[in-house]
Order: C-alpha cells, then structure tokens, then sequence
C-alpha cells in the first residue's frame, strides 16, 4: 500500500481514532475520580549478622523468609492495633500490607496501604517497631558473636499517593483508545478492500487502462 493511500485513509476516517481516544482516556479519568484514595506507607528494616561471617551471612539470608512469615501473622497485627490503637479487625490489617524482604540487602521492606495516610503510616512504622523490639530481647539470650541486628532504617515520614492516579489513567486510555480506534479503521479497510473507489484500483484489479468515467449525477 502506497503512503498516499495511508493518508487517504487517515483523512476519511482519522475521526474514529481521534473519538475512540477522547472516549477511552475520559472515560479512564471519570472511573479514577470515582475510586477511594488509597495512600502507600513504607519503611525499610535492616537485618545484619554481627560479624562477617559467611555462613553466619547466609544463615541471616535464610531467616529474612521467616521474619516475613512472623509478621503477617495475627499475633503481630494484634500487637500493632493495640499499640497503634487502630480501629480495624487484624483481618483488615493483615489485607493492607505487605512484607518484602530482600535478601541480598539484608532488607525487609514493610508497606502499608491504607485510605488514610497517617494510618498507613502508623501501621508500618508500629510494625517495625514491635519487630526491632522482639528481635533485640531474642539477642539477648544468643551469644554475642551469634547476634542479628535488627534496626529501622529511616522512620516512615509520609504516605504518598498510591491509587487512583487520573492523569496518569486519562493518558493511558487515551493511547489505549486510539489503538482500539486504529483497529477498527483497519477492520473497516479489510471489509471494504474488495471496493473500487478510484480509477487507480480499476487499473490495478483489470489490469487495465481507464480511457473514460461517467461523472456523477446530482
């Protein structure tokens, strides 16, 4: 197909792509307002063995799966709705967070979502807390060389906006309805490719030269 023809087809029917885009990204923008805010806490723990110690390293690698496995428990959500005094069920809790624990960091990684900013940071910050508090009591009866230091890297500060994002929504239909509006163009060209509009596709399907066209009648 010649690029004259794309333009063609681009000046005929460049309206549906332009309507599917304007539909798509407004429609993708209304549905963001409409959803609750959620806003996303996080806060990083730092989880170190007390020497250099190759295996001791890995033995602490190793554990990080555990640690994650004790906090998303409801023995622990309980302990940070009491501390935090959260009105919520520790069901509820345990559905807002996530524990993500990063071996090759020595990292956990605790975030919270929540419709309330300052709850969500509550929830992580109470957490890392309650966890440093128990892993220090559990050093105490290890060896010191056996120890695993556990400390919270910075306080959780803010909760940023996590969900919806309009904007970013609006733009992602937009793209989203013109490609479904270039689609449609493209099932319309196929349906209609047996159509000869012009004296160019006589000739190209008779093999044939046009010598003559009767004009159109009003």
């Amino acid at each position: 197909m010649e690029l004259k023809t794309y333009f063609t087809i681009l000046r005929r029917r460049g309206w549906i792509i332009l309507l599917a885009a304007l539909i798509a990204g407004a429609a993708a923008f209304g549905f963001s307002r409409l959803q609750e805010p959620i806003y996303r806490a996080r806060i990083l723990v730092s989880v170190l063995p007390a020497r250099a110690d190759w295996g001791l390293s890995n033995s602490t690698k190793d554990l990080l799966r555990n640690f994650q496995t004790n906090l998303l428990t409801h023995r622990m959500a309980n302990k940070v709705i009491d501390r935090a005094q959260l009105d919520m069920h520790s069901d509820l809790l345990l559905s807002e967070i996530e524990v993500n624990p990063e071996p090759d960091r020595f990292i956990i990684e605790i975030v919270a979502k929540d419709p309330d900013p300052q709850t969500a940071v509550s929830i992580v910050q109470t957490m890392a807390q309650i966890f440093t508090e128990e892993r220090e009591a559990w050093n105490q009866e290890q060896d010191k060389r056996d120890q695993i230091d556990v400390s919270i890297v910075d306080n959780a500060r803010e909760a940023p906006l996590w969900r919806p994002k309009p904007l970013t929504n609006a733009i992602a239909g937009l793209i989203l309805g013109a490609l479904l509006g270039a689609a449609v163009i493209v099932l319309l060209e196929w349906l209609e490719a047996s159509a000869l509009r012009t004296a160019e596709d006589v000739e190209r399907a008779l093999n044939l030269s046009v010598l003559g066209a009767i004009p159109p009648t009003s």
